[in-house]
């Protein structure tokens, strides 16, 4: 038995960035870039609490990349490519991203007795 916790968040960070596709190289891209760079430093936390560190390189891209404090501009192909690869990596995690309650209660960590 094993519990998903990046499952929900990163399913709804798909769906808000393949929605935000019609919106890439608009003024109204923004509240899509705070959602998506949200929603992957949520998963990331779940990543560093689990100790799934690999994780962590997807989901510190897609938020450092879609920042809305720092933009860095989207448009044209690129930007739909790069929305599509967003939504590509929320899927992934939240596919894959799984952990174990024995992990959780410290028995499968080293040196617990």
């Amino acid at each position: 038995m094993y519990r998903r916790p990046a499952l929900v968040p990163g399913l709804l960070a798909a769906i808000v960035a393949l929605a935000g596709l019609a919106l890439v190289g608009t003024e109204a891209f923004m509240p899509i870039r705070y959602v998506l760079a949200i929603m992957a430093l949520i998963i990331a936390w779940f990543a560093v609490e689990a100790r799934h560190w690999w994780w962590l390189p997807i989901l510190l891209a897609i938020a450092v990349l879609w920042n809305p404090a720092f933009p860095i501009p989207f448009a044209g192909i690129w930007g739909v490519a790069a929305q599509y690869l967003a939504a590509l990596g929320f899927l992934v995690v939240a596919a894959f991203f799984k952990v174990s309650p024995r992990a959780e209660s410290g028995v499968d960590t080293p040196g617990a007795p």
